[in-house]
């Protein structure tokens, strides 16, 4: 390949700032994890949105969270159909090789991915449409959500589709078999959070989704 280029320098020296300090005082635990293999918790969906910080949310530290980031935190039905899935491979690694003991969906407020759903789905962004947009074949996903609150006074559409955007996703996992029989026999337990960015909230999806209480 002839088009890579060097790391910008901002980032070479935060790499270096890092490796002096968070490393240095912590190498033996880093060793362990290399030696010793992830252990993690909880798997957490997210989306790729950068002020999206759940690590920094729930201060974790390195290889308390199995971390998969997507558009708008979405999970797909389940369709074992030979293709490429890169959601659901990391779903089933996280439950059936990890076997992590929760699994936590966090959606967020002013999601770029959930307002480009709405307006694909209400007529406003023909290019998503197309079958050429990976974004747009994407958010098909959240189509279902968006049938759910297309009748609600316009002004409060788009916020109920980002929970919308985590409900789906929920109700997704459930159709993988393995998710499924995990959560029947306690062995894991579903989560579903929608984050606040401004003002550094957290809601919780209580009551099968039908409520959305303060964490």
């Amino acid at each position: 390949m002839h088009n890579l280029s060097p790391l910008p320098q901002y980032l070479i020296k935060r790499f270096h700032g890092w490796k002096a300090t968070s490393y240095a005082e912590n190498a033996a635990w880093f060793r362990r994890l290399a030696t010793e293999g992830q252990r993690p918790r909880a798997m957490v969906i997210s989306c790729c949105d950068s002020r999206v910080h759940v690590t920094g949310i729930f201060g974790a530290d390195s290889g308390e969270f199995f971390i998969h980031r997507n558009i708008a935190n979405l999970v797909p039905p389940y369709a074992p159909d030979g293709l490429q899935h890169g959601t659901s491979a990391a779903v089933e690694y996280a439950v059936t090789a990890l076997k992590v003991a929760h699994l936590i969906v966090v959606g967020h407020t002013s999601c770029g991915g959930v307002r480009g759903c709405h307006a694909m789905c209400s007529g406003g962004a023909p290019e998503l449409e197309e079958k050429t947009s990976f974004v747009g074949r994407w958010m098909d996903i959240l189509r279902p959500g968006y049938e759910r609150v297309k009748d609600l006074p316009e002004a409060d559409q788009v916020d109920a589709l980002e929970r919308e955007a985590v409900l789906v996703s929920l109700e997704n996992l459930i159709t993988f078999p393995f998710v499924r029989a995990a959560v029947e026999s306690g062995e894991m337990s579903l989560h579903g959070l929608l984050h606040d960015i401004s003002e550094g909230t957290l809601l919780q999806a209580d009551d099968g989704g039908k409520r959305w209480v303060s964490v």
